[in-house]
């Protein structure tokens, strides 16, 4: 092992706080061979797909059949939606914006802390997000990733990636990791006032949908807290709102593969709601910081057509918290929350003997 020594500290320099937003990832370009190079990464990583039988098979059926089929479908579905929120994918776009802003708000409070983003698949890479953070002196290291309810598919996977890239630094900053925020107030106050923004337009529905990305049941029962973390943040925000248990749902989208997944399932739901008198429905999901194919596409479009197709007549999707002023304001507190002692400690100098090194040299 050859240990990275690419930082431009120099003994007795002021050293820094440094924050890692990350989100989930994009392609390049919707494009088949982006797709690929995309979906290879994703499918690839063991905490993303934890088959029952001996990973090899696995690698037979990605490499084989799902890496030739479904490039083309998902490029079809990622252009439809390019650009649609600022240049290039929705999802890095919006992250961008996010992460401009975090670090905007940082500045007007005279915060000392650097913050750099990452995807954990493409790019911008985690790796390349680390090294940024390394040049400009950070030894505390703050990990956000910007998913408020664990799971070990996606919040571990980015633990995983960033100690991965750890292990080959000489010097290893003090790190602190966030592994959910699925029930701060803050979150919540500003999934109620988007919401609530919502109705002032739309009016409020028959029922709303709180639509979480999906997971196999078998992660629930293998210790996964993340089914009951979506659960807690529905109620918490049900609450704020003033819902009671008639008016709201929640649900589960993204289904893959043969395997039963957590229920009840979105699709299903949608399709059933206008038989059961539901004619207006609003769907928001609560589990996404950013809009995202599997929102504006999956979601506002392709859903919205069950919804529709089974007799439904009103149909709207409450956006993403995104890059808005109160979720700006609460992302850049969860920072300043986890950072304060940090925040609140003498500058550390790691050297005390930099006079004697400097003879030395």
């Amino acid at each position: 092992m050859k240990y990275k020594n690419t930082t431009a500290y120099q003994h007795g320099d002021k050293l820094k706080i440094g924050v890692l937003l990350v989100n989930l990832g994009t392609p390049d370009a919707p494009t088949k061979k982006a797709l690929k190079i995309y979906l290879k990464e994703f499918l690839s990583d063991p905490r993303v797909v934890e088959p029952t039988f001996p990973r090899w098979v696995w690698w037979l059926i990605l490499n084989g059949i799902i890496l030739n089929i479904r490039p083309k479908r998902s490029a079809a579905a990622y252009a439809s939606i390019w650009n649609e929120a600022g240049a290039g994918s929705p999802l890095l776009a919006i992250s961008k914006q996010q992460h401009q802003a975090i670090s905007a708000e940082l500045n007007n409070n005279n915060i000392e802390i650097v913050t750099e983003l990452a995807m954990r698949y493409g790019n911008p890479s985690i790796k390349s997000g680390l090294e940024k953070l390394k040049v400009q002196n950070v030894d505390r290291l703050l990990v956000l990733p910007l998913y408020p309810q664990y799971s070990a598919s996606t919040t571990a996977s980015i633990f995983d990636a960033v100690s991965s890239e750890l292990q080959s630094w000489r010097l290893i900053p003090e790190t602190r990791f966030i592994n959910h925020y699925h029930d701060h107030a803050g979150y919540i106050d500003a999934l109620a006032h988007s919401v609530k923004n919502h109705w002032q337009v739309h009016g409020q529905p028959d029922q709303l949908l709180m639509s979480f990305h999906g997971v196999p049941k078998r992660y629930l029962i293998n210790g996964d807290p993340y089914h009951c973390e979506c659960h807690k943040t529905g109620r918490l925000l049900a609450e704020k709102l003033g819902l009671n248990k008639d008016q709201y749902r929640v649900t589960f989208q993204s289904i893959f593969g043969r395997e039963e997944w957590l229920k009840p399932y979105t699709m299903d739901t949608l399709k059933a709601l206008p038989a059961e008198g539901n004619k207006h429905v609003q769907i928001i999901c609560p589990g996404f910081a950013s809009d995202c194919l599997e929102t504006l596409e999956e979601i506002a479009v392709e859903n919205k057509g069950y919804f529709i197709e089974a007799g439904g007549q009103e149909f709207s999707y409450i956006p993403a918290l995104n890059d808005q002023p109160d979720h700006i304001k609460f992302l850049t507190k969860l920072v300043t929350e986890h950072t304060k002692t940090w925040l609140n400690q003498t500058p550390i100098d790691h050297c005390e003997t930099k006079n004697l090194f400097k003879n030395m040299n």
